[in-house]
């Protein structure tokens, strides 16, 4: 064997064990997302920005709890 096919045949290799290495790794995280169950999503919640009087009622707040 000339030493161009043994890289050649050593690079088929690294290849298709790594398509292997892949395969089975997404495998194993789908069989365990079914463990889990059905994913919940998560509800964003919208950031309301307060007016001048709402902070100026937190700020009072503020001052008279210290």
């Amino acid at each position: 064997m000339s030493h161009a096919s043994m890289l050649k045949a050593r690079r088929q290799h690294q290849k298709t064990r790594k398509l292997l290495d892949v395969a089975a790794k997404r495998a194993k995280r789908l069989a365990k997302e079914a463990l889990a169950g059905p994913a919940v999503k998560k509800e964003r919640v919208k950031k309301v920005k307060l007016t001048k009087e709402e902070l100026g009622s937190q700020d009072a707040k503020k001052t008279s709890a210290i």
